[in-house]
């Protein structure tokens, strides 16, 4: 057709052939077009998958950063756990070393040892005769502790029987502080009337100075007889004072022979002093054998010499007890009053057994009150510690 075209125009009919390559070019660029649309779907396609692929990737590499980071921790745990082990390693070997420094010196010793056991096994049998005689030793040690126990039992015995006698001891004294205080008593209402007649005395010589008044008013010549019956009266008194004081000054001087120069003995002023402790124990009002030795010679003497005092001459052995400050406080002597008193009470109970007639007898208690030797040592103490007697008259 194409070649009939040609050949009816011959030469300048270009119209269909131009309409041809057009439409060929057509073809070719709906072709090219739709290859382009098929291959932009493809890629797209491609694109679309790489992406996903992308975001997996990007999962996995944040993944694979995250066991990055725990494998580093992981790895500086191990670090420091190698580095510790390391340590520990060191610590054990030194301690090994130390363990087998140990074992070598346990073995020396352990050889050691066994050289003293063999030694020990060789003296063995040279203790065997050692042995016996230890055996010998414990049976007599044991007759020993069979001996001490049945005196022991011996002493509980006795034990028992000094405590019942203190018991009774301690009965007997408070039966005898009782009569001492009914003698105390005693003595207080014997003082109540020798107050009472002095008083009588007193009025009696009130009554012969108002006589004597008047008799002077009466008469001179009486006066002038009271006046030498005065001076009788004085100069008898004087004897008699004179007298007593003779009596009194061979009393001492005799008793000054009997009893000799002793420390604890001796005469202050107008008094015989005896220290407590010749007499009583500390802290009682029990004469002891030796106290009752110098009261037995001092009261042979005050007889001897009693016998020699006329009748008429009212004379009386004045016995006074004293202590020093210390207080003292039982059941017996609540106080040094009760002491004193009773140690006094004690000396002339005493003096009256050995025939010392009571009305010649007088006791009293003046505690720590009139001390000798007012300084506060163990001497001072002794010093005030006494029983003094005075020979005086009534």
């Amino acid at each position: 057709m194409a070649l009939a075209r040609r050949g009816s125009t011959n030469g300048f009919d270009i119209w269909p052939g131009f309409v041809d390559a057009l439409a060929t070019l057509l073809m070719v660029i709906i072709f090219l077009l739709m290859i382009f649309v098929v291959a932009q779907f493809f890629l797209n396609d491609a694109i679309s998958g790489r992406d996903q692929a992308l975001e997996r990737l990007n999962l996995q590499v944040e993944e694979l950063a995250d066991l990055l980071a725990l494998e580093r921790r992981a790895s500086e745990n191990l670090r420091n756990s190698v580095t510790q082990l390391s340590s520990e390693l060191q610590s054990t070997l030194a301690a090994r070393d130390g363990l087998e420094d140990d074992l070598s010196e346990l073995r020396n010793k352990h050889a050691a040892l066994g050289e003293s056991l063999r030694n020990a096994e060789g003296k063995l049998s040279k203790s065997d005769e050692e042995r016996a005689r230890l055996r010998l030793r414990l049976e007599e040690l044991r007759q020993d502790v069979a001996a001490m126990t049945a005196l022991r039992d011996e002493i509980a015995k006795d034990l028992a029987a000094a405590r019942t006698k203190h018991k009774a001891d301690v009965e007997k004294a408070t039966i005898q502080l009782t009569e001492e205080r009914k003698i105390s008593e005693a003595a207080k209402a014997q003082e109540a009337l020798l107050n009472r007649q002095m008083a009588e005395l007193r009025k009696q010589v009130a009554r012969l100075n108002n006589a004597l008044e008047a008799s002077e008013a009466a008469s001179k010549a009486q006066k002038a007889e009271i006046v030498n019956l005065g001076k009788r009266l004085n100069a008898a008194l004087a004897s008699k004072v004179q007298e007593l004081a003779r009596y009194r000054s061979e009393f001492f001087g005799r008793l000054r022979q009997v009893l000799g120069n002793r420390r604890d003995i001796r005469v202050v002023g107008d008094r015989f002093v005896f220290q407590s402790e010749v007499l009583f124990g500390s802290g009682s009002a029990e004469m002891g054998e030796n106290g009752k030795g110098q009261l037995t010679q001092l009261a042979q003497t005050l007889k001897s010499i009693s016998a020699k005092i006329p009748k008429d001459l009212d004379w009386v052995l004045r016995v006074d007890g004293h202590t020093d400050r210390v207080p003292i406080k039982t059941a017996a002597f609540p106080s040094n009053w009760e002491l004193s008193m009773a140690r006094a009470i004690s000396v002339v109970k005493f003096l009256i057994s050995q025939g010392i007639p009571a009305q010649n007898l007088a006791a009293a208690g003046f505690g720590e009150f009139r001390p000798l030797d007012a300084r506060t040592d163990e001497i001072a103490y002794r010093r005030n510690r006494r029983i003094e007697l005075k020979l005086d008259q009534r």
